[in-house]
């Protein structure tokens, strides 16, 4: 038989006709035929020059089960044409991971649940098998809370959302805790709308926070805020509930667009607040325990659920500026007084100094106007001392009550802080707590008498005096003819308000007033020259003004100061 030659042109179109028919079958997916089985391998022929060899196990449960046999028709995924062996290299797993990935990606399109098995730990999460598809899972997204056993959910076919898939790399990420968060929603939507404002149910403490508890209501979470666990102050919510206990709330506040739900314990409980006038009356006194300290006062409890405030102020009669902290301690026991109750502002106003003896008082009533003392000096400052006295309180003595002959800075430069000195009471004034005293009033009556002489200084007589120091509160005066000192305080400067200012006065300058108080025991001598412009006043208006003369003020004043100047 003779061979027909092959020109070089036809063997060109063999060739590509052969790379045509092999080519496309590498990297794909084609149906093939069991023509054997070998033990545990299947022998597949795809239309190829040779058969290719698949294991049983790739085909999953048809190749345990027997229902791959000989002429069944699979697919496989080709990965070679040939190898070294002259087989065909089929892959049943990537033949499914191929029909995976296609499926895959039409339902991540649509946004649907995929199915799949957790069967491996890896770094940072999980594997899961799609239906031959490996997807990552990372911890974070296997549930709504940390879980710490993740065993019984290994081996379990179960839905899972896909957040991210890249074919070019083979990387699949999905989402178990997306499954739960939605039909979590569905459920509490479900719950809510079951639920009322004011309704009364049992739920399980979950978890506890400093600002309150998250109690279980049956699948639905609800917050049970601190202040609402009882009318009493609650320092930290485990004071009072323990995880997992059961617990009956109130369903307070609603809110159905994000499904938030308030509770409250004390709201089944009677309001202590209710009568609570009638029940602790202004001026009362009654026992509590301190229960908190601020920089503005301390907060007493005088029953659970009734808290009442001391302000600084109520705290003590002599100590001003000191941190409530130091007057009083977290759990004491005080007696306080009621100052002022709100119902409305549920606010008690609290006073602890109210219940002991005001300490001017008790001044008052052992030392009164006259009496000596003696006590340390406590501060120096220009217009006087400040004398330590019995009971924590302090009296001060005016440049002006020094000394009978020298001027009121010089006296003062003879005393020092810590001299222990002696004083007579001059007035006591226990509203205002002052005490006013004076040490140049220890020297005889005869000083004060000599000091004026007879009839030269008295109540009601208008004065000349010179003036010696000026200051914010007013002018101390030398009376003329005298060796008396008295001060003018700033009130009494002028009847005009505008004129009250000290500043327009000069050391030197003379000055008349009126003299409103002198009380020759004590040598002490008031001085006004408000009195004396009224007085004037009224006497000119008496002498050269009438109701029918149509006379202005101006001109009656001014008639009045020509008829003095002519006398």
């Amino acid at each position: 038989m003779s061979v027909q030659p092959v020109s070089k042109d036809d063997f060109e179109s063999l060739l590509m006709d052969s790379f045509l028919e092999n080519e496309p079958l590498e990297g794909t997916v084609v149906k093939g035929t069991v023509v054997a089985i070998e033990k545990d391998l299947a022998i597949i022929d795809v239309g190829l020059k040779t058969e290719g060899r698949i294991a049983l196990k790739e085909f999953g449960q048809a190749g345990r089960d027997g229902t791959i046999k000989v002429g069944s028709t699979v697919e496989v995924y080709v990965d070679r044409v040939e190898n070294a062996l002259g087989e065909a290299v089929l892959s049943r797993e990537k033949a499914r991971r191929e029909e995976s990935w296609v499926k895959l990606e039409e339902m991540y399109a649509k946004n649907e649940r995929v199915d799949g098995i957790i069967f491996n730990q890896v770094k940072g999460g999980f594997t899961v098998d799609l239906e031959g598809a490996v997807a990552f899972l990372p911890r974070s997204q296997v549930d709504i809370r940390p879980i710490r056993d993740i065993g019984p959910l290994m081996n379990v076919s179960q839905p899972f959302q896909i957040l991210k898939m890249d074919k070019r790399r083979g990387n699949i990420v999905v989402s178990r805790r997306a499954i739960l968060e939605e039909s979590r929603a569905e459920q509490r939507s479900e719950i809510v709308q079951q639920l009322e404002e004011g309704q009364v149910v049992d739920g399980v403490v979950k978890n506890i926070t400093d600002y309150g508890a998250f109690v279980d209501l049956g699948g639905i979470d609800g917050l049970l805020h601190v202040t609402d666990i009882a009318w009493r102050r609650v320092n930290h919510p485990s004071e009072v509930l323990s995880i997992g206990e059961t617990i009956k709330v109130q369903i307070v506040r609603i809110n159905h667009e994000s499904h938030r739900i308030s509770l409250g314990m004390k709201q089944l409980q009677a309001d202590p607040w209710d009568g609570i006038a009638a029940k602790y009356p202004v001026g009362a006194k009654f026992t509590g325990r301190v229960t908190n300290i601020t920089d503005y006062g301390a907060f007493v409890e005088l029953e659970p659920g009734i808290e009442g405030l001391i302000h600084v102020s109520e705290m003590s009669w002599t100590k001003k500026n000191v941190h409530p902290g130091k007057i009083v301690s977290t759990s004491q026991e005080v007696e306080v007084m009621v100052l002022e109750v709100d119902p409305e502002k549920r606010r008690i106003s609290l006073g602890l100094k109210q219940t002991l003896a005001n300490p001017w008082e008790t001044f008052a009533e052992k030392y009164p106007v006259g009496a000596t003392i003696e006590g340390e000096v406590k501060n120096k400052t220009e217009f006087g001392l400040f004398i330590g006295l019995d009971g924590d309180v302090d009296g001060m003595v005016h440049l002006s009550d020094l000394d009978w002959q020298k001027p009121g800075e010089q006296a003062l430069d003879e005393y020092n802080r810590g001299d222990m000195v002696s004083a007579k009471v001059l007035d006591v004034d226990v509203e205002k707590e002052r005490i006013s005293l004076g040490i140049k009033q220890l020297s005889t009556a005869d000083s004060a008498e000599a000091a004026a002489p007879e009839g030269s200084v008295r109540k009601g007589a208008v004065v000349t005096g010179t003036v010696t120091e000026v200051n914010d509160g007013g002018i101390e005066v030398r009376i003329a003819d005298s060796d008396l000192s008295a001060f003018i305080r700033r009130a009494d400067l002028s009847r005009d308000r505008n004129d009250q200012r000290p500043e327009r006065f000069s050391k030197g300058e003379k000055v008349d007033a009126r003299v409103t108080q002198y009380d020759r025991k004590t040598g002490r001598i008031s001085l006004s020259i408000k009195a004396l412009e009224i007085a004037e006043e009224k006497e000119a208006v008496a002498a050269y003004g009438s109701s029918d003369s149509g006379a202005s003020l101006g001109d009656i004043l001014g008639a009045a100061l020509k008829d003095r100047e002519k006398n």
